[in-house]
């Protein structure tokens, strides 16, 4: 089957990423979310981020053209599926927000369309059972920031057909990504090891082992990570990182309970760069500035 059109639900960090990469790589895309601001900030991210590239050359002012053409927003979800080949669910971290999301793309997208969710933690299996299609679901999850990182890791699900697997892979290829199949178990591979680092980082921040920066800076030096796992909480969202470390703790034990500061800044509104702050502060001009 040949994959044209793609619809990606949430334009939130992740689904905008997506859904920039998609357009980027020549597919029909529709990005859909409840909020109109949501989507009119998605497209001029696609904008900024596709002048950066111009000025970098890593795109010319042709495939920035050929981006925004294939790129439409809507709120529209019943619409958008009608007319996909493949949807990608990105909205938040919340089993009843993503039942709906598949619910209703299963209700309205053509008999051969795929359904995939970027989730990082929950059951392929569990999702394709809210379809009709359990055969035609499975978890591509992608990493942020989505056009920098190229990795999609692919979880199939107890009823997911190779066919299944095989297209997501060719379409995650066209997307320039590097794929790995992954057998279903909670947390995958790449969100069990980064959970664990990212929650013993704050371990080691609340007790006063050292400040977030040299935390962050001696795994960035010592270990080689491209970005500390403070920072990293920041970038994809604290209350993200926090709700899957609740859900790994739930599942696979002890190990994955959240530190205690981690909820603290939770509680506290301190969810990372979309909030301005979290472990750092990002108030001054979208820089970051120590807390």
């Amino acid at each position: 089957m040949t994959i044209q059109n793609i619809t990606v639900v949430g334009a939130g960090v992740m689904g905008r990423g997506i859904a920039y990469v998609s357009a980027l790589s020549g597919f029909q895309t529709t990005l859909v979310d409840v909020s109109k601001e949501q989507l009119d900030q998605a497209y001029q991210h696609a904008k900024r981020t596709s002048d950066k590239g111009i000025q970098i050359g890593k795109l010319t002012e042709d495939q920035q053209t050929n981006l925004l053409n294939n790129l439409h927003t809507t709120t529209d979800l019943e619409a958008a599926s009608g007319q996909c080949d493949l949807l990608i669910e990105a909205v938040p971290e919340k089993r009843d927000m993503k039942q709906h999301v598949l619910e209703t793309a299963d209700a309205h997208a053509p008999d051969h369309a795929i359904l995939a969710s970027n989730t990082s933690t929950i059951s392929p299996t569990e999702l394709g059972s809210f379809t009709k299609r359990p055969d035609q679901v499975a978890v591509m999850h992608f990493f942020n920031p989505v056009h920098k990182m190229k990795l999609v890791e692919i979880v199939r699900g107890l009823e997911t057909s190779d066919e299944t697997v095989s297209i997501i892979q060719n379409v995650s290829h066209q997307m320039k990504k590097e794929t790995v199949e992954v057998n279903e178990f909670p947390g995958f591979v790449t969100s069990r090891i980064s959970a664990l680092v990212g929650n013993e980082a704050f371990h080691m921040l609340q007790e006063g082992v050292a400040t977030a920066e040299d935390i962050d800076k001696a795994i960035k030096l010592g270990l080689n990570y491209p970005m500390g796992p403070l920072e990293l909480g920041d970038l994809v969202g604290l209350d993200a990182r926090l709700n899957n470390l609740r859900y790994l703790h739930e599942t696979l034990g002890e190990k994955y309970r959240p530190a205690p500061l981690l909820e603290q800044y939770v509680k506290a509104g301190r969810l990372g760069r979309k909030t301005g702050k979290g472990v750092y502060d990002y108030t001054e001009k979208d820089e970051l500035v120590k807390k």
